[in-house]
């Protein structure tokens, strides 16, 4: 028999062996004055006996001192209160998107909307008559809520039932008893103002608009119906705001859903066309400026119905924002979803995907945060990067300089530094290739027509935002190739022992060197030897005296090349 002594230094640490002796006084003496000494968070002692038949050793603890757990801090209770205790709650906007969820497959067969539904007695009856649909709602809440709330779910089911139950008895005794106002009787402006003083006001109009829009045969009607409303608003005073905010809450709820958008921009569309469509929609005025300035900008961008420009007119004022920002958090959505943009046509996809990303930073803030629209463009960017999508954007039959140039684009489209390096991988593959070397060194085309060539794609590298780390390897590789060509074409020596005007020779060799004409590297190197030679002759000195224009163009390239004193 012996008996073990164990620390831990940290609370929550593992237990560690600190000495073992046969004297039990001994060693409580020992665990005490570690513990005094504050040199372990915990201490325990083990008596160890030894069984002779099992050959092992029994443990019990005979002594424990210390914080020997992590207490783990209790999480704080949730307050046992449903969201929802009245039938005014039901009509908040966080009610209504929950209501949005819960009911949306009855909701899109009925073609309402969770404001409707709160609205319109038909629509209230019809739900509860069909059973199922309700009741299946109430208990996809009730589970989820039980659970945060430390409640029992047949219990807050009742709760909720009951509350349905209120909300819908309020709504068809307004209707029986002629409560609710008849916006094509009474009109739109009278009706809002002589409700604005009203407790139940938002309700109330509310109830009138989801009347007036009921008979629309489509989402587009709805849409159409709500704006001529909007214009039959009053001009002024108390009634003015409520009747906007009013209109604004179906609204929002018809375009931030797929079926009311689609149909009031168009069907047929893919997903890059539709968010095309959408942003020009909600950041007309600024698109529009862009469209002016950027071709690459105006041919993605799909012309709007005139119900789109119309919608979009009222969009563009400070009155609708909610409904401006109910579009810009569909349009964030999908670009953070799985969906292609534009299935099959991956080049279109990077063009749609620059579009969107140019208009929507000129309309952030306004529309949406800058650092969300952001978040949303660096997560399309990782698809982009994918090899899935690379290998169906570069093709079959490409060359390898096409290669070349396509994933440089790539790279300047995707955002976001992992997704640069992913870019720069790709890039760096093909432009170390022995394909691309073969195809550089032993093409068809002259010399000077792949030194340009070169000297293009090392200038794109350099300014597609990759990292140094990342753009230096595919410089420097551009940069030897063009070293091999102008080696093996002996070009800088020729131009500059050809038989052509100095500054003309001189000029070309400029080119050269400053990386116009040849990529940087050896090739640029060789060139500013020989523009230096040049340069120093009195006869070209004299020649770029009596012409001022190309003296001027020659002093620019002098810099360019690195060559100003």
């Amino acid at each position: 028999m012996h008996f073990e002594v164990f620390v831990r230094k940290v609370a929550g640490g593992p237990w560690t062996l600190d000495r073992a002796t046969e004297s039990r006084a001994a060693a409580i003496e020992i665990a005490e004055g570690l513990m005094a000494a504050g040199r372990v968070a915990a201490v325990r002692v083990s008596k160890e006996v030894f069984d002779e038949e099992t050959r092992e050793f029994n443990s019990v603890v005979i002594l424990k001192l210390g914080q020997a757990e992590v207490v783990a801090k209790a999480r704080p209770q949730v307050e046992a209160q449903p969201l929802c205790v009245t039938p005014q709650d039901l009509y908040t906007l966080h009610a209504r998107e929950r209501i949005g969820r819960l009911l949306e497959g009855w909701l899109e067969r009925n073609n309402a909307t969770p404001f409707e539904l709160l609205h319109r007695p038909d629509l209230v009856e019809k739900l509860e008559a069909s059973g199922v649909d309700l009741q299946h709602a109430i208990q996809k809440i009730a589970v989820p809520e039980a659970h945060a709330r430390a409640m029992s779910v047949h219990e807050l089911i009742r709760v909720f039932q009951a509350l349905v139950e209120r909300a819908i008895e309020r709504l068809l005794k307004d209707h029986r008893r002629g409560a609710l106002p008849n916006l094509d009787k009474e009109g739109f402006a009278r009706a809002a103002d002589r409700l604005a003083t009203d407790a139940e006001r938002g309700y109330l109009l509310g109830a009138g608009v989801a009347a007036s829009i009921a008979a629309a045969a489509s989402w587009a009607d709805k849409v159409e119906r709500l704006l001529d409303l909007a214009d039959a608003a009053p001009a002024k005073g108390q009634g003015r705001p409520l009747a906007l905010s009013t209109l604004q809450q179906p609204l929002a709820e018809i375009l931030e859903a797929k079926p009311g958008i689609t149909d009031v921009l168009g069907k047929g569309q893919d997903l890059g066309a539709s968010l095309a469509a959408m942003t020009r929609l909600v950041a007309y005025d600024a698109v529009q400026k862009l469209m002016a300035i950027e071709p690459s900008v105006s041919r993605v961008m799909p012309e709007l119905s005139p119900l789109a420009v119309r919608l979009a007119g009222w969009l563009s004022g400070e009155i609708f924002q909610d409904t401006r920002a109910a579009i810009g958090r569909r349009i964030l959505r999908e670009l953070k979803g799985p969906r292609r943009l534009c299935p099959g046509e991956a080049a279109r996809e990077i063009d749609i995907l620059r579009a969107l990303a140019m208009s929507l930073t000129a309309a952030a803030g306004k529309l949406m945060p800058l650092e969300e629209v952001q978040d949303a463009f660096a997560a399309r960017s990782k698809m982009l990067v994918t090899g899935d999508f690379v290998e169906a954007y570069l093709g079959q039959g490409k060359s390898a300089h096409q290669e070349v140039e396509a994933l440089v684009w790539l790279a300047e489209n995707v955002i976001g530094a992992a997704n640069k390096r992913l870019a720069a991988g790709w890039l760096k593959a093909v432009v170390q290739s022995l394909r691309f070397e073969k195809e550089m060194t032993g093409a068809d085309e002259t010399p000077g027509v792949r030194l340009a060539q070169l000297a293009a794609l090392h200038r794109a590298a350099g300014r597609c935002g990759l990292a140094t780390a990342d753009s230096q390897p595919v410089q420097e590789k551009l940069g030897e190739l063009g070293g091999r060509i102008e080696s093996h074409a002996r070009l800088a020596a020729s131009v500059a022992q050809a038989k052509a005007p100095l500054v003309h020779r001189l000029t070309l060799l400029l080119k050269l060197a400053a990386g116009e004409a040849a990529p940087l590297g050896p090739a640029a190197n060789r060139a500013r030897v020989e523009a230096l030679k040049l340069f120093r002759l009195d006869a070209t000195r004299a020649e770029l005296a009596e012409q001022p224009e190309q003296m001027r163009q020659v002093r620019d390239l002098i810099e360019q090349a690195g060559l100003a004193a």
